[in-house]
């Protein structure tokens, strides 16, 4: 990647670091694998298969010509009370033939199933079923939505934009950026700005039974801004796509025009996992006139720590033995603060 490059100095401060410039380049980058990252393609590629018929769902059973058994409760009794409810052993009971197992069968089965039946008793049976009622096959939600009520799955396809719309996002409480999808024992992280961002992917991902949507509050969305500005703070915002490095120092006053260097402006990230993976140190030279347009087009993620480094700050690994210990302070104490308040 243009501009990347492991920083050389001690093995106790740079081995621990990778310094990035911010670079058209980096952003070019950063925003084709972004895009191709954004739906993993097994959610793209599955298809739903015909709705399976489980204990709970309500059919209503015509047998043409007879209204005995297609409305025992009388014509006039609404469409529910002439249904056959699927029991919990995935059977339902029909006249002349008894106990008729349909869980597992597709509503063409269950037809076939029961006009086999029932011509010992009816010539040239003429059926016909439907289901009126869906209660065996659900996806559940979970957080910042306004209904977080089960919603079923039916003979018609749902997909997680018909599900998002149907659930309503609480749009001040979410975390846009990290809706969980959870199936097959797999969580897949989607974030919704990007799927919405005028592709209308969310519309080509179908759901299927078992599936649950975690959409998580923003309360720790957060990117903090330290250093030489007016204003450290910790700014919150609801999605990746929402805040840029360019916001993120608005937010906090911009930089201290007497004592910033102007040079130094750092994003870290990663610094609380350096066990594991490599701190990112991203460098953006605010004094360079493409400076901004860089900077709005980066954009910042949550825990992420912005480092305004003061004037005549020269030598990287003097600054760096100062700068990584005081972002990984500042997000580890960031996770135990929400870790005691949940």
């Amino acid at each position: 990647m243009s501009g990347e490059g492991v920083v050389r100095g001690t093995p106790t401060d740079s081995s621990q670091v990778q310094l990035v410039t911010i670079t058209p380049q980096l952003l070019a980058g950063d925003h084709a694998a972004t895009l191709s990252a954004a739906v993993p393609q097994e959610l793209l590629s599955y298809q739903p298969e015909p709705y399976r018929i489980g204990p709970g769902d309500t059919l209503y059973i015509t047998v043409w010509d007879h209204p005995e058994l297609t409305a025992p409760a009388g014509s006039q009794q609404q469409t529910a009370a002439n249904g056959r409810i699927v029991r919990s052993d995935g059977t339902l009971f029909y006249p002349y033939i008894g106990p008729v197992k349909v869980a597992g069968m597709t509503i063409e089965e269950v037809r076939q199933n029961i006009s086999t039946k029932i011509a010992k008793y009816v010539e040239r049976p003429q059926v016909d079923v439907g289901v009126v009622s869906y209660n065996s096959q659900h996806v559940l939600l979970q957080g910042a939505f306004m209904k977080t009520d089960p919603q079923s799955i039916t003979t018609t396809p749902l997909t997680l934009g018909q599900a998002i719309g149907a659930a309503t996002i609480n749009a001040d409480q979410a975390n846009m950026s990290d809706l969980i999808l959870s199936r097959d024992g797999h969580d897949y992280h989607l974030d919704l700005a990007s799927l919405n961002n005028g592709q209308g992917i969310a519309q080509n991902i179908y759901l299927k039974p078992g599936d649950r949507l975690l959409l998580p509050y923003n309360d720790t969305q957060e990117v903090y801004v330290m250093g030489e500005v007016m204003r450290p703070m910790a700014v919150t915002f609801r999605s990746v796509a929402d805040l840029s490095l360019t916001q993120a120092l608005g937010r906090a006053g911009g930089l201290n025009p007497v004592t910033s260097s102007g040079r130094e402006v750092y994003v870290i990230r990663g610094a609380k996992n350096l066990e594991n993976t490599p701190a990112k140190v991203f460098q953006l030279d605010a004094r360079s006139p493409s400076a901004f347009a860089l900077g709005d087009e980066f954009r910042v993620k949550p825990g992420d720590v912005v480092f305004v480094g003061a004037a005549g700050v020269t030598r990287w690994n003097r600054f760096l033995s100062q700068l990584l210990p005081s972002a990984t302070l500042v997000t580890s104490a960031a996770a135990a603060n929400y870790s005691a308040t949940h």
